[in-house]
């Protein structure tokens, strides 16, 4: 394996990454691609290969062009693995932003892009469509569909996909990331936990006794993983939000043997469909919390009626591990804390100064910080209840933690600081209960106790009632930290000169509802002072 030459990162604006390839080589002038030429089983060895290196800093994507076993396969297939990984800067890419993009910056910028929804554009061609199989040409165990875990109860595609299926009711198209495990030549099932859209739709129409037409790309620009993860209104479709991202409509194309509009620039597609009441057994799989998820249970089978693919084309593949090596982890905490932090403005709550889904958080699941400058009584406690429920937060999180505007949401050691200094938890820790969790939640047991959670409210942040007279935190001034950034490098220091969100220096003073203001001030007004 040839380590990847790191390079400066350009500034300069180019257009809409197009498709994977054109990621692909972006990536690879950032030094951020290993390309693998000697031949690697997709049994255990490339999800071992990608746990391995997602542990590194940095940490590369890794396209195998050589895949053991398949040599003679028709599809001539690659995979690609750590696509994003813990990569900020390849996330930043992703997403249309430089990838010198500080953290916060970058969950600030697509937050405001997610305010932008644009329709998609209908095109007559697809890449895709170079090569087509139906009937009993279709052969998908020739394809190198990898078995991820030991312990998995199959070999799994569309861990990094894009699933499309339509509303029976609404007619809209839901564009979501799940899993598909490898069944039969012509079979693959697809798992959904509860409350997902695509289980929405099949349960629907098995009510209504209708088949339900579905298709997925395995091979995908990367921000539709980014995308298809997260949840929307159920009535907006993700080709909206792509678009919105992207800064253009995205191209779909009209399937063959179903009705559905498909990424025009994926690398391989497969269309479908899953009978009224069609289930097989499905699992155990390696999932996000880095544990196995729930034992062999049915699922939905989708029957495949189509496969189409690029020459040569790229398999998109996503592990699920333990936090740095969950594939999920980095891209999923920056639009999840961005999907939060808009529902919040949505919702009219002043003063959040960011919102941070950590990584190590189970996938970027588990927790929730706010940074918030506190204006009113009880400001911190309805930023938390609220954060808990939106629907940008609400699953599966069991953490959410208040901090104050000094404190920076991505920076953990400020965070369990301000925790342990701020939060007093008999008065700064309240619980939700009978809250949306998933079967893959390895602390609720028996099992069937596991699609409802529980939700810890941690308010961290200084005690609103006594802001006037809380004791005050040790500082520099603004003047000195610009002195020593100044010298850094004259003095041999190593690294860059951290960044730091709170100073000693003149500051406006809003006295509020409560206490600490002096004779003839009225509550609100503000004065300048030095703090002290």
């Amino acid at each position: 394996m040839a380590k990847p030459e790191r390079r400066e990162t350009s500034n300069a604006k180019k257009g809409p990454i197009q498709d994977l390839r054109e990621w692909l080589q972006r990536v690879e002038e950032m030094g951020d691609l290993v390309r693998v030429t000697d031949a690697v089983s997709c049994e255990e060895e490339m999800s071992a290969i990608s746990y391995l290196v997602a542990k590194q800093n940095p940490s590369p994507a890794i396209l195998f062009d050589n895949i053991k076993g398949y040599e003679k396969s028709p599809f001539k297939a690659r995979s690609l693995w750590n696509i994003l990984g813990p990569s900020i800067p390849r996330i930043a890419l992703t997403m249309e932003e430089p990838p010198d993009t500080p953290t916060v910056g970058l969950i600030r910028r697509v937050k405001d892009k997610l305010k932008a929804r644009t329709l998609p554009r209908e095109v007559s061609q697809a890449g895709f469509y170079e090569n087509t199989l139906t009937g009993d040409k279709i052969d998908l165990t020739q394809l190198p569909i990898p078995k991820h875990w030991p312990l998995d109860g199959g070999r799994y595609a569309g861990t990094a996909d894009a699933v499309i299926t339509r509303d029976p009711d609404s007619g809209y198209l839901n564009v979501g990331t799940y899993r598909m495990m490898l069944q039969g030549k012509k079979e693959v099932g697809l798992y959904l936990s509860p409350g997902k859209d695509a289980r929405l739709h099949i349960t629907r129409s098995w009510q209504m006794g209708k088949p339900v037409q579905v298709a997925a790309a395995w091979g995908i620009d990367p921000l539709f993983m980014v995308v298809g993860s997260q949840t929307f209104p159920k009535n907006v479709s993700e080709y909206e939000f792509l678009g919105g991202i992207k800064g253009e409509p995205i191209p779909v194309v009209k399937g063959k043997t179903t009705d559905l509009l498909l990424p025009a620039n994926a690398e391989f597609v497969i269309e479908g469909i899953i009978k009224p009441n069609s289930v097989r057994s499905e699992g155990p799989f390696g999932e996000f919390p880095g544990y196995y998820g729930r034992p062999e249970a049915g699922c939905p089978l989708v029957e495949v009626t189509a496969v189409h693919y690029r020459n040569n084309p790229i398999l998109t593949n996503a592990l699920m591990a333990d936090y740095p090596s969950n594939e999920q982890s980095g891209f999923f905490s920056i639009i999840r804390s961005a999907r939060i932090w808009d529902d919040l403005d949505k919702l009219g709550v002043p003063g959040v100064q960011g919102v941070y889904a950590h990584p190590a958080g189970a996938g970027g699941f588990g927790m929730t910080i706010i940074s918030l400058e506190q204006r009113y009584a009880g400001h911190a406690a309805q930023a938390l209840a609220l954060a808990a429920q939106v629907p940008g937060g609400a699953y599966y999180t069991k953490w959410i933690i208040a901090v104050d505007e000094d404190i920076d949401p991505t920076d953990m050691d400020q965070v369990i600081w301000a925790m342990s200094s701020r939060s007093n938890p008999i008065d700064d820790v309240d619980i939700l209960r009978n809250t949306w969790s998933t079967w893959l939640d390895p602390t609720q047991n028996p099992p069937e106790k596991r699609p409802y959670g529980s939700k810890a409210l941690i308010n961290a942040c200084k005690e609103h009632r006594h802001l006037p007279v809380f004791s005050k935190r040790t500082a520099l001034r603004k003047e000195m930290y610009d002195k020593v950034a100044g010298e850094w490098k004259k003095l041999g220091l190593p690294g860059q000169i951290p960044t730091v969100r709170a100073f000693e220096e003149e500051k406006k003073v809003v006295y509020h509802e409560v206490g600490g203001f002096e004779p003839g001030k009225q509550p609100g007004e503000e004065r300048s002072e030095k703090k002290k």
